[in-house]
């Protein structure tokens, strides 16, 4: 029987406001990066916000109007999921100037993005008991949280988290990456993990100064440019295809203060497929246990190496047993970064 799991990394809805631009690094140089034979393994925590392009409908439902109940957002065809990239011609870049674009009256065109495809919907705003013009679509502009680095790049910057996507927490759906930075974090306290309860890092970020930019949300990691640098530890091979084996391992993980240690770990199996859940994983190391119970949400991207080399980064925790989880092989990793 299938055990539940649950992702490592926890992100949640934040009230950002605006992002610092930052230079980014060509394409030629971020597939340098890719193309390294050696990387350094962080295992270090770190704040993430990402910004959606455009805004993100994560909710559909009925507005309360002087003449009864309405539901404009539907009727015009939006769906949960999709992408409102413009309004009227004009380009969507937040929630609040959304909703400001809406208060205008009368019918509004839409560019809207879904599931790759581009479509222009005409909605109707309705003015709401409060005196606004409403849709009657729930919408997300931003999220952010804690993760861990998986390896960084000294030649070029590069650097790759999480080992798996950003998503809604309402609609499951990748967040459409628009702009997105990184930030130096902290775990203050851990909530240990139990069978049928994940457990979390407890961190803190400062959202006021960027260390890097963000170039890719995928679904095996987020990469980025990261020019400043002073994470302990020294560049490594990274494991070729099909050298990953059965058998013990480590992991580098920072689950107090600053501090990244490692931990012994036992890969169960090696799955040979795409994706992200290409390595069981089960904990050994007795003091990662007594601290967080095994593998908890804030974790994701923590490293893995083995026989000396960075062979991949955990992704999930299984939920009825927090000392096993998954893990997604660097080869896979790197190549969603390089499909960029």
């Amino acid at each position: 029987m299938e055990k539940k799991r649950g992702r490592a990394g926890a992100f949640f809805l934040s009230g950002l406001m605006c992002l610092t631009s930052l230079a980014g690094l060509s394409g030629s140089a971020r597939a340098a990066g890719l193309e390294a034979k050696c990387l350094v393994p962080v295992g270090h925590t770190i704040g993430i916000k990402l910004f959606a392009e455009g805004v993100v409908v994560i909710g559909l439902s009925e507005v309360e109007t002087a003449s009864g109940v309405a539901a404009p957002g539907a009727a015009c065809g939006l769906k949960v999921g999709d992408v409102i990239e413009e309004a009227n011609r004009e380009p969507v870049e937040s929630s609040e100037q959304f909703a400001r674009l809406l208060q205008c009256g009368g019918r509004v065109e839409l560019a809207v993005s879904r599931d790759g495809e581009d479509l222009r919907l005409t909605a109707e705003p309705v003015l709401s008991g409060d005196g606004t013009y409403r849709l009657g679509a729930w919408i997300r502009d931003s999220m952010a949280g804690i993760g861990t680095v998986t390896f960084y790049d000294p030649d070029t910057g590069t650097f790759g988290a999480l080992g798996h996507g950003i998503t809604d927490a309402d609609t499951g759906l990748l967040m459409p990456l628009g702009d997105g930075a990184v930030m130096d974090a902290s775990v203050k306290a851990v909530k240990r993990g139990a069978a049928g309860e994940p457990g979390e890092l407890k961190g803190s970020f400062d959202l006021e100064h960027d260390r890097g930019e963000l170039y890719a949300n995928t679904d095996r990691g987020v990469f980025g440019v990261m020019e400043d640098f002073d994470f302990a530890g020294s560049a490594v091979p990274v494991a070729a295809p099909g050298e990953v084996r059965t058998g013990g391992a480590v992991i580098r993980a920072n689950v107090s203060g600053d501090g990244v240690e490692e931990y012994a770990i036992e890969i169960t199996r090696v799955l040979e497929q795409t994706g992200v859940q290409n390595l069981l994983l089960r904990v050994t190391d007795q003091r990662l246990i007594d601290q967080t119970g095994g593998i908890v949400q804030g974790m994701s991207g923590s490293p893995i190496l083995q026989d000396g080399k960075l062979v991949g980064a955990v992704t999930h925790v299984m939920v009825n047993d927090p000392q096993k989880g998954y893990g997604i092989l660097i080869e896979n990793m790197l190549s969603a970064a390089g499909r960029v």
